[in-house]
């Protein structure tokens, strides 16, 4: 079957993975409830201060070990 320039557009892959944030985002929330949205929005928040943590971590290693490697002036 011969593909049309539309649908093999629709099956390739744009950009990076998007992961699980880019499923989350495109996930209907239509059949969620006031207080399913409010303890989503909790999990998410957790998990956004989880990451946020996590870069702060790997950003303080990395400025340690080019501290430790830079040239030292002369």
């Amino acid at each position: 079957m011969l593909l049309s320039m539309d649908d093999d557009d629709l099956t390739r892959k744009r950009g990076p993975d998007p992961g699980a944030a880019g499923l989350l985002a495109r996930e209907s929330l239509d059949s969620y409830s006031l207080d399913e949205l409010d303890t989503r929005i909790e999990l998410l928040q957790a998990e956004i201060d989880r990451i946020k943590a996590h870069r702060d971590k790997s950003s303080a290693h990395m400025q340690a070990a080019e501290a430790l490697f830079r040239p030292k002036p002369s």
